[in-house]
């Protein structure tokens, strides 16, 4: 009513009132979408809880900073990959320290994990809720059922269970951070923030995307995979508790017309859950790939249009991550004097941001080479440079590195394609052989097999994407037959 009187009193009595304008109709209707939206992202925002880190209770043994003979590997970071390695180097006999901020400290982040990956590790027993099989929705008329399970890991079991380990082995652990490392002809010195030197052999970064030690000399320009993800009680949910939602590329939550489905539209989320039971739910919306990346803001805000579209209410919110993941990129120095691992030596999945398997399952590989080259009797090789380069050899070999160009192709393919690109690719993807798929997740295919993987996936792409391919593909196809022939020149 106070609104119809100001109206009124804005115009001549004798004159009657002309209704406003269809685009101011519209304008102001946007407007208020907007705010509705922003609004609802701001109230999911306001439920997460403080950050409280988990800690394991445990009785470390420490490393001796009187000790002046250098250790035979010192591990930068102790996520599962740096921890990993320090076991099995240990179980070979020799020296290793731990070193990181928060040895006890849990892994925050939701790690999910195809079983048969985990399997193959003997770490089937360190995953907690699993799937017998998963769903993506292409649009609201196409979904895939994927026969594969797929499984959440017990992060709290992981890490215990490493680092039972380790100590079982001998492992020792200093609890500070690395500012700098000073290497000389046969070893190295790691200058702590304690003010503790750490003389050793050979040094691994193992800190992730920090990149701490490892040095790279190329312009550093990737793709962000950046997520924001909720463990949330809710009143309900429309999801199968026996599979988990890989993917949902809907978006019929977003209004037509608004400014959010026209970003959503140019560079899309999807939805990834893990229904625990029907009130217990993990939620994550998700940017694959972009650059730049989305904004955090932006993320919720669209999670937050999604759930009230889906008709989940949340109760509580018990923990959120946010997680904002390099993919591609320029690999680092090859060789260089500090060996990495993980997200700090390039091993993220490119076109998916896939890395926790990988590098548990390339943990060994970097272990058993350590341990080879520091036998005095391996041809010489004994420390410094050169061991760190017959360890770098082993980490990224020729098929491993024309691998990542093609995951790197897909992914500057990916970064390409708008919302009905990126259904219209996924469509086919899910529709491949499994053998493919699987592969390509799960980074088991190597370039003659996936030279087969991309005629595969064309030839089951429908004629607009083999169109689309072709146009969006053709610059970063040259692009990866330029970058294998200089490797190889290697």
């Amino acid at each position: 009513m106070a609104t119809t009187a100001l109206l009124l009193r804005a115009h001549h009595p004798c004159k009657p009132s002309l209704p406003p304008p269809r685009a101011a109709i519209v304008c102001r209707a946007m407007a208020s979408t907007a705010a509705a939206s922003a609004s609802a992202a701001q109230a999911l925002r306001s439920m997460a809880p403080p950050h409280r880190p988990e800690l394991l209770s445990l009785d470390l043994p420490r490393y001796d900073p009187a000790r002046s003979r250098p250790v035979d590997l010192a591990i930068v970071g102790g996520g599962p990959a740096g921890l990993a390695v320090a076991q099995r180097v240990a179980e070979a006999g020799l020296s290793v320290v731990s070193i990181d901020p928060s040895p006890g400290l849990v892994w925050p982040n939701n790690y999910g994990v195809w079983v048969d990956e985990f399997e193959a590790m003997g770490l089937a027993d360190c995953l907690d809720t699993v799937w017998p099989s998963a769903s993506v929705f292409i649009d609201d008329a196409t979904s895939k059922s994927l026969h594969r399970p797929y499984a959440r890991v017990a992060r709290r079991k992981l890490k215990s269970t490493m680092m039972d380990r380790c100590v079982a082995h001998g492992v020792n652990f200093h609890q500070a951070k690395v500012v700098k490392a000073v290497h000389n002809e046969a070893s190295s010195l790691l200058i702590c923030d304690d003010g503790v030197a750490i003389p050793a052999t050979v040094v691994l970064d193992a800190t992730g995307f920090s990149r701490c030690l490892v040095q790279y000399d190329k312009p550093y320009n990737p793709g962000y995979q950046v997520a924001y993800g909720i463990l949330a009680e809710v009143d309900g949910h429309p999801f199968d508790i026996d599979k988990m939602l890989f993917m949902d590329w809907r978006d019929s939550h977003l209004p037509e017309g608004s400014a959010i489905k026209e970003r959503n539209s140019r560079v899309p989320t999807f939805l990834y859950a893990m229904p625990f039971s029907p009130t217990n739910i993990f939620l994550e919306e998700t940017s694959l790939v972009a650059r730049p990346g989305l904004a955090m803001d932006d993320i919720q805000e669209r999670m937050a249009a999604r759930l009230k579209h889906l008709g989940i209410r949340i109760r509580s919110v018990e923990e959120d991550e946010r997680c904002v993941i390099p993919m591609g990129g320029p690999l680092p120095v090859l060789p260089q004097r500090v060996v990495g691992i993980g997200g700090t030596a390039g091993m993220v999945h490119p076109s998916t941001g896939y890395m926790v398997a990988r590098t548990l399952a390339t943990a060994p590989i970097v272990a058993d080479a350590i341990v080879r080259y520091l036998d005095s009797g391996n041809g010489g090789v004994t420390g410094g440079d050169a061991l760190a380069a017959e360890v770098w050899k082993e980490l990224w070999p020729t098929d491993r590195r024309r691998q990542r160009e093609f995951f790197c192709f897909g992914m500057d393919v990916l970064l390409k394609l708008d919302l009905p690109g990126t259904r219209r690719f996924f469509n086919a993807f899910f529709d491949l052989e499994p053998h493919y798929w699987h592969g390509f997740l799960s980074s088991r295919l190597f370039l003659p097999e996936l030279l087969m993987f991309g005629l595969s996936l064309f030839a089951h792409a429908s004629n607009t994407s083999k169109l689309e391919i072709m146009a969006k593909g053709t610059l970063p196809l040259a692009k990866m037959v330029g970058n294998l022939i200089q490797d190889k020149d290697r």
